[in-house]
C-alpha cells in the first residue's frame, strides 16, 4: 500500500493541479454553446452567442487592435530584447552594466500597476510638454513593450547562454567580420529562442488590462478591456465565445510552434551526426 501510495501520489496531485487549472475553461467552453443566458444549467446547444458575437462591433473592433497591439509589440520586444540579450551574455563587464541589466529586467518583479501609472504619468507630462504623444494605440503598444521585452530578453539570454561560442570562432577565423557572424551565425541558432520571445510577447500584449487600462485613450479599448467591461455589468456569453475563441486560437499557434520546434531540433541532429560521420 505504501508503495502504491508513493508511486502515484505524484501523478495523482499533478492532475489534480491540472484539473483545477484548465476545469473553469472547460466549463466555460461548453457554455458558450448554451442556448440561454443562464450560466447554471446547460438548456441546449445553440451559436447563437457565436452569432452575436460576429454582430458585437466593440468586440470586434477590440479583437482588431488588440491583434495590431500584439503583433508591434510582439516584433519590437523580440528586436530589443535580442539587443539586450547579446550584450549582457557577449560583454560581461562594461560601464553601466549593473544598471542596464537591473532596469531591463525591473518590469519581471515589478507590479502592473505601478508600471501602468508611472508610464501614465510620463506620457502625460510629455504631452503637456511636447504635445505628443496622445493616449492611444501608440501608447499601449509602448507599454507592453516595456513589459514584453524583458521576458523576451530572458528567453533569448538562455539560448545564447547554450550556445557554443566554438561556431563564431571558426567563422572569424576564416575571415567573417563581427555583424556578419552575428547575422549569419548567431541569429540562425538562437532563431527559436526568438520565435519564442515573440510568441511570449504576443501573449503577454494580447492579454493585458492593467497597462492597456492606463495608456489607453477615448474610444480605444482592446479586446481584453471590452470583455472586463462586459464582465463587470454581469454575465453575458458572448464574452464566453470570444474567450473561446481565443484559447482555440492560442492552443493552435502553440502547437504549430512544439511541432515546428520538435521538427527543426531533429533537422538539426540528422546534420550533425551527417557531419561527424563525414
Amino acid at each position: 500500500m505504501k508503495q502504491f501510495f508513493e508511486k502515484h501520489f505524484g501523478k495523482a496531485w499533478l492532475a489534480l493541479v491540472f484539473l483545477f487549472l484548465y476545469l473553469p475553461l472547460f466549463f466555460m467552453i461548453v457554455f458558450s454553446f448554451n442556448s440561454t443566458r443562464q450560466d447554471a444549467n446547460f438548456t441546449g446547444f445553440s451559436l447563437r452567442w457565436y452569432e452575436a458575437l460576429m454582430r458585437d462591433t466593440k468586440i470586434v473592433d477590440g479583437f482588431l487592435l488588440s491583434l495590431k497591439v500584439a503583433t508591434i509589440t510582439g516584433v519590437l520586444s523580440a528586436v530589443l530584447g535580442t539587443f539586450a540579450a547579446f550584450v549582457l551574455v557577449r560583454y560581461r563587464r562594461f560601464l553601466g552594466r549593473t544598471v542596464f541589466s537591473g532596469m531591463v529586467n525591473a518590469p519581471l518583479v515589478m507590479p502592473e500597476v505601478v508600471i501602468g501609472l508611472s508610464l501614465l504619468l510620463l506620457m502625460v507630462g510629455a504631452q503637456n510638454v511636447f504635445g505628443w504623444p496622445e493616449r492611444g494605440m501608440l501608447t499601449i503598444i509602448m507599454g507592453h513593450t516595456l513589459l514584453g521585452m524583458a521576458y523576451g530578453m530572458v528567453v533569448i539570454q538562455s539560448r545564447l547562454l547554450e550556445m557554443n561560442r566554438n561556431i563564431e570562432d571558426a567563422a572569424m577565423d576564416l575571415g567573417a567580420r563581427p555583424h556578419e557572424v552575428f547575422f549569419l551565425i548567431t541569429l540562425p541558432n538562437i532563431f527559436q529562442g526568438i520565435l519564442a520571445a515573440f510568441l511570449l510577447s504576443f501573449t503577454l500584449s494580447f492579454d493585458d488590462v492593467v497597462i492597456s487600462e492606463f495608456l489607453s485613450g477615448p474610444g480605444v479599448s482592446t479586446l481584453p478591456q471590452v470583455i472586463f467591461g462586459y464582465a463587470r455589468r454581469g454575465i453575458n456569453p458572448t464574452i464566453y465565445a470570444a474567450a473561446t475563441l481565443l484559447i482555440v486560437t492560442v492552443t493552435m499557434v502553440i502547437v504549430a510552434y512544439a511541432v515546428w520546434v520538435a521538427r527543426s531540433t531533429r533537422k538539426r541532429e540528422r546534420e550533425i551526426a551527417a557531419a561527424l560521420r563525414s
